[in-house]
């Protein structure tokens, strides 16, 4: 494998094994287990002396295709495939930290993330506190000296903030922290989070790199010791571990992914242009416009805008039902980076969990939608938006 392709041929052909068949298309091995010529073997096999597979729980070769294609997009040493994207945030929280250690995290998180620091974590032992992960001051004031893991998300789900994670990163490192960057929102062609100093990055493969409705997935990636010395020994014993079916999937995903985020960035660009001048609109929010608040750290750590787009509109929760259900093409649903445009109501879907208060500090009103721009043609989404946007009272 050439280490100076680049990212679109990487995500062709790199990490490819070919049985001795010679298949164009990489072979899904369905095998829960392997066999070994000799007990001698199986010995030196467990005991590390020799490579291969032990158990589809620990690895497979569809699945170390999927994770050594991710961690050439990444530039990362070692990756784990997992089930979900949720395992993957568990896991890379989880394995690293143990009663009376201390988590950093922004407040501005997916729901379910913020449920495994705020509260599985603390029945554990594990403290954590939430900031307003825009102000690096923020973070330096949380430090206590357990801490051991500084956890977000950039751009945030759902209002798009966006953290300095070369600010957190250089925090993180005078005190011996990692920091773990969920990069789902800004994809794996629009942010680098281990270029800018993180030392862990998550994904849910489901969206983007699966990113047509068709599987659950995630993957953690890192450098070699601290996927051996942490999550290794946790991947193995608690099996989060992806099918390789799922794991083949993926594999056909990250072929496309280039073109699907690059027709859908400028889609949300676009969409987010038209809604920023439509009267029943308060306000948008997208990483790629001027008007961005955090506008120069994006231009900083991001190579493009973002395929999701944040939308308050005046009327209220009315308004955010009324334009959702007069979308035609816009399809109502809480996933994102899919091939097919869709949109949801945080409040009520995603960030339902939450307090009004949390709710209010995350700027999410009852008026805020998100929308996940699809690869339909541009025209036809802005005509939906017009058509739909003319049935709701500004």
């Amino acid at each position: 494998m050439s280490k100076t392709w680049r990212p679109a041929t990487q995500l062709v052909h790199g990490g490819t094994i070919r049985s001795q068949y010679g298949e164009t298309s990489e072979a899904i091995y369905l095998t829960q287990g392997f066999v070994y010529d000799t007990a001698e073997a199986a010995e030196a096999r467990f005991k590390g002396e020799t490579e291969g597979y032990i158990y589809a729980r620990y690895g497979s070769p569809t699945n170390d295709m999927f994770e050594k294609r991710m961690c050439a997009m990444e530039g990362a040493e070692e990756a784990r495939a997992t089930a979900s994207g949720m395992a993957a945030v568990a896991a890379a929280i989880l394995c690293q930290v143990k009663a009376g250690d201390h988590i950093v995290a922004a407040r501005a998180l997916f729901g379910s993330c913020r449920w495994v620091v705020e509260t599985l974590a603390p029945k554990y032992g594990i403290e954590c506190t939430l900031v307003d992960g825009r102000y690096l001051e923020n973070w330096e004031k949380a430090i206590q000296p357990n801490t051991k893991v500084f956890f977000l998300e950039s751009p945030t789900n759902p209002t798009l903030e966006v953290v300095d994670i070369a600010g957190v990163a250089r925090l993180a490192n005078q005190i011996g922290a990692t920091v773990v960057v969920d990069n789902v929102f800004a994809t794996p062609i629009f942010q680098k989070p281990l270029e800018l100093g993180a030392h862990i990055v998550v994904y849910s493969a489901t969206k983007h790199i699966d990113g047509q409705g068709r599987s659950l997935g995630g993957v953690i990636l890192s450098d070699k010791e601290w996927v051996t010395e942490h999550l290794q020994d946790y991947y193995r014993h608690t099996g989060p571990a992806m099918s390789p079916f799922t794991a083949w999937t993926l594999l056909k995903g990250l072929e496309t992914l280039p073109l699907r985020v690059k027709q859908q960035t400028e889609n949300a660009a676009r969409i987010a242009d038209f809604l920023a001048e439509q009267k029943q609109v308060a306000k948008v929010i997208y990483p790629g416009r001027k008007d961005h608040p955090q506008a120069d750290i994006v231009a900083k750590q991001m190579k493009g805008g973002s395929t999701l787009v944040a939308i308050e509109l005046k009327g209220g929760k009315e308004a955010a039902f009324a334009l959702q259900n007069a979308l035609e093409i816009v399809r109502i649903s809480n996933n994102l980076g899919d091939a097919k445009s869709l949109i949801t109501h945080p409040a009520t879907t995603t960030h339902k969990n939450l307090t009004d208060e949390a709710r209010a500090e995350l700027g999410i009103s009852a008026g805020t939608v998100r929308l996940s721009a699809g690869i339909e043609d541009t025209d036809d989404l802005i005509e939906d938006f017009a058509q739909a946007l003319a049935k709701v009272q500004a």
